[in-house]
């Protein structure tokens, strides 16, 4: 059996051949699979947009069905009155409260910015 000797360049250059091979055929591999997840997201957001607009339907229907009850004791303008009211009233407090909670969210990505000051203090140590 004939030993193939190759030298140690030869080597490197073989092996940074092959790890180029791998990375691209790993990234080619991630691109395929979060397209497949991308596609498959997308059509559960359409359901999502869906279902959503059928539920929307039905609750102006079942605000529909309490001006009607009302207005059997009142006139049918004060009772659309008084539940538009108290619709845009909710619908008021639900924007509010979900206003002020994104006003007090803090967005900055704390983890990695005490990460990068770490690395930062490391590299420093390692100059000196």
């Amino acid at each position: 059996m004939q030993r193939e000797e190759r030298s140690l360049g030869e080597l490197f250059s073989e092996l940074s051949r092959e790890t180029s091979t791998l990375v691209r055929k790993e990234v080619e591999l991630a691109k395929t699979e979060i397209t497949d997840k991308a596609t498959k997201a997308g059509k559960n957001i359409g359901f999502l947009a869906v279902g959503g607009a059928v539920a929307y339907a039905g609750f102006l229907t079942l605000i529909a069905a309490v001006v009607m009850l009302i207005g059997l004791a009142i006139p049918w303008w004060l009772s659309a009155l008084i539940v538009g009211v108290i619709v845009a009233g909710v619908g008021y407090a639900l924007v509010q409260k979900g206003l002020s909670t994104l006003k007090a969210m803090d967005f900055k990505p704390q983890e990695t910015i005490e990460t990068l000051k770490e690395d930062k203090a490391w590299a420093k140590q390692q100059m000196h």
